[in-house]
């Protein structure tokens, strides 16, 4: 209906179940959903777009807008600031636009708490071997980084129980049905659409 707000989807799992992937396929099958763009204070890369890769700002943009309470969360890593903006959420959500925060287990909790009413998703491997196995095919780790890894995403996985929905990607085709399905289901909850009872019985 034309007065529902957008979802806010909160979306987590461990490093290698495939997050990027799922979120591709949804992103090009569903116009009304889009990706939080996240805020940094990091230096901007060849072939990355402002706005667009990440919103690149000053360190002292940061931390004003850390002051005024304008960061739904945010981090500190390698000397730099992470966090996600909380203006254009908003602004997307009113307009009617699903927005998703891809985002880990620790920033999920406090995105919880600022927005009861939001989805959470969590997925992950069929198996911690399999999630080794994807791991170890990327051939970019050594076998320190898997084993940390491998670890982080047991005690991630281990906190799957905080989520509303879990989804197991065991192939992205099913992942994605899965993924949909339960977008579908949220729009359509009476407690998302105030008006349609209204409507219905008003509408000659």
């Amino acid at each position: 209906m034309s007065d529902r707000k957008g979802l806010l989807i909160i979306f987590s799992g461990p490093s290698g179940c495939g997050k990027d992937t799922v979120l591709r396929e949804m992103l090009e099958t569903n116009d009304d959903l889009r990706v939080s763009i996240s805020m940094t204070t990091r230096k901007i890369r060849d072939g990355e777009i402002d706005g667009m890769d990440y919103y690149f700002v000053s360190r002292e943009y940061f931390e004003k807008k850390i002051k005024e309470g304008s960061m739904l969360e945010y981090a500190e890593y390698a000397g730099n600031y992470y966090g996600t903006p909380k203006a254009p959420v908003d602004d997307m959500i009113n307009d009617g636009i699903n927005v998703i925060l891809e985002i880990e287990v620790q920033g999920a909790e406090k995105i919880r708490k600022l927005y009861p009413d939001a989805v959470s998703v969590f997925l992950m491997p069929p198996s911690l071997a399999e999630l080794e196995e994807r791991l170890r095919k990327r051939g970019t780790d050594d076998e320190e980084t898997i084993s940390h890894r491998l670890f982080i995403a047991e005690q991630e996985i281990r906190r799957a129980t905080e989520f509303q929905y879990a989804v197991v990607n065991s192939e992205v085709e099913k992942a994605v049905s899965d993924f949909q399905e339960i977008l579908n289901s949220e729009k359509h909850k009476i407690s998302r659409n105030p008006n349609l009872i209204s409507e219905v019985i008003n509408n000659v």
